[in-house]
């Protein structure tokens, strides 16, 4: 622990007895409550090794830990194993090797189970922080469209927004940069966290022996080989600015995900399909896991309700300035004396479709015509990963507004709508005091409500969602 500065020794063992290495490092660009920094400290050092439990034998926190902060341990590293087995190991992912990947008929819920050992050699009674202000949103800010949303719906309502940046150390950073640059100088309450978790977890991967580490060398993975839990350690990392300034909300942009069709569950094991920490289930986790733990921070997404398609309607729109901002690409430059996305990729394809089905030009966030022309080609190639519904029904709206040939055009006009579900999307998802103010200014944007019972949707009224959400008990139970 130092004035401005945390950072903790990872030890890695090997079968044969070699032993590497690594000092995982947070710098602040301001100094940190020293008190409560020592506390999550642990938490942050600690929340990187649950993506390995799958694959050790021991695992060794020797950092001060409450009994709270060991019973999250547990809890994540059990839902992680699972959802990296399913999602990394048994729906082969083109990164795992041949010889550990298992026959699907075969596996249980045992195999998903972590194997490590824990061990918590040191433990701390918790301490107790003044309650923190409700009227102060942290928003955990990315340079993507929903992070961006959030920060101008947080500020429209009166929750004085303090963005965190969390700044790796490796090419992610270009994605948010753009947007660094414009919140430095134009939001005083923005802060920026510099870590070098990035190359821990490279480092780590490259020394596993069921990765296939010449696949990660030979191409820049749309998806990462078996870590999936690291959205927390974002906030942990941020959590001694926000307590500095006496923020009572982290808010993060989790767009609405629909469950239609999918199981959750195979052969027993539940799993979250690779995105358990962005999930509704895990923010209600967190919420009250704050209130035990004493720090009375309450963990929710503004954009909940919200399909991309929408997301980017009212961002457009509302706030053209932040609009600008916007890069969502793993695979930014710079170019000219700004960030570009590439143009091609995954989320790309997704984004320039969500642009031309509202009307948008493409160019005004740095794409380029070619990128946008050969879009159907890509689209028709599976090059896109959104809900089934979504897609088609930005196709529909992108042909309607373009003429481009998308053949996969259907409408379903839910999404367009505020969704709700009883998984992924609660009535109760916004704390009470924002909620109403939140919804009203989506429904200036969408076409009513929506929920959907079993895989089926039906419109709703405004006054039964309210009433379904006032029932809710989310903010009230321990």
């Amino acid at each position: 622990m130092e004035r401005r500065r945390i950072s903790a020794d990872y030890i890695l063992r090997t079968v044969g007895g070699s032993e590497l290495r690594y000092r995982l490092m947070h710098v602040y660009g301001e100094d940190i409550p020293p008190e409560f920094s020592e506390e999550v400290g642990s938490l942050m050092a600690s929340v990187p090794a649950l993506n390995y439990a799958l694959f050790s034998k021991r695992m060794v926190f020797d950092v001060p830990l409450s009994d709270q902060d060991m019973q999250f341990i547990l809890d994540m590293s059990d839902a992680t194993a699972r959802d990296i087995f399913v999602n990394r190991i048994v729906n082969r992912t083109g990164y795992i090797r041949e010889e550990y990947i298992p026959n699907p008929a075969d596996v249980g819920p045992e195999d998903a189970r972590p194997m490590a050992e824990m061990e918590f050699p040191r433990r701390r009674d918790p301490i107790d922080m003044d309650a923190p202000r409700t009227d102060r949103c942290g928003v955990m800010s990315s340079g993507g469209k929903e992070s961006l949303l959030t920060y101008g719906v947080a500020k429209e309502v009166g929750c004085t927004p303090h963005p965190c940046f969390f700044n790796e150390s490796g090419h992610h950073w270009f994605t948010a940069l753009r947007a660094y640059r414009w919140f430095s100088a134009n939001e005083p309450n923005t802060a920026r966290v510099w870590s070098n978790v990035d190359r821990l977890y490279s480092t780590i991967e490259r020394n596993m022996r069921v990765v296939k580490v010449e696949a990660l060398r030979r191409r820049r993975p749309e998806i990462y080989p078996v870590r999936l839990f690291f959205f927390e350690h974002y906030v942990f990392s941020c959590l001694p600015i926000f307590h500095a300034h006496g923020v009572g909300n982290v808010v993060l942009g989790n767009e609405y995900d629909d469950p239609s069709g999918l199981t959750y569950e195979f052969n027993g094991i539940k799993h979250y399909y690779a995105v358990y920490d962005q999930s509704q289930e895990f923010d209600a986790y967190m919420s009250r896991w704050f209130r035990r733990r004493g720090w009375g921070l309450r963990q929710w997404s503004a954009v909940r309700p919200l399909s991309g398609l929408v997301v980017e309607r009212v961002l457009s729109k509302r706030y053209p300035q932040l609009f600008r901002l916007q890069v969502s690409c793993h695979s930014a430059h710079e170019e000219d004396g700004d960030v570009r996305p590439c143009g091609v990729c995954f989320k790309c394809n997704g984004i320039q479709l969500f642009l031309l089905a509202n009307g948008l030009d493409p160019r005004i966030i740095g794409y380029r015509d070619d990128h946008v022309k050969s879009l159907p080609r890509r689209i028709a190639r599976g090059m896109v990963r959104l809900d089934r519904d979504e897609l088609e029904h930005a196709a529909l709206l992108a042909s309607r507004e373009t003429g481009m040939e998308l053949p996969i055009g259907r409408e379903h006009p839910h999404v367009e709508m505020l969704q709700f579900d009883g998984r992924n999307s609660r009535f109760d998802a916004i704390p009470p005091d924002l909620r109403e103010r939140i919804w009203s200014i989506y429904e200036g944007y969408t076409r009513g409500y929506a929920y959907l019972s079993g895989d089926g949707w039906s419109e709703i009224s405004r006054e039964e969602a309210l009433r379904r959400a006032a029932e809710g008990d989310l903010w009230t139970t321990g």
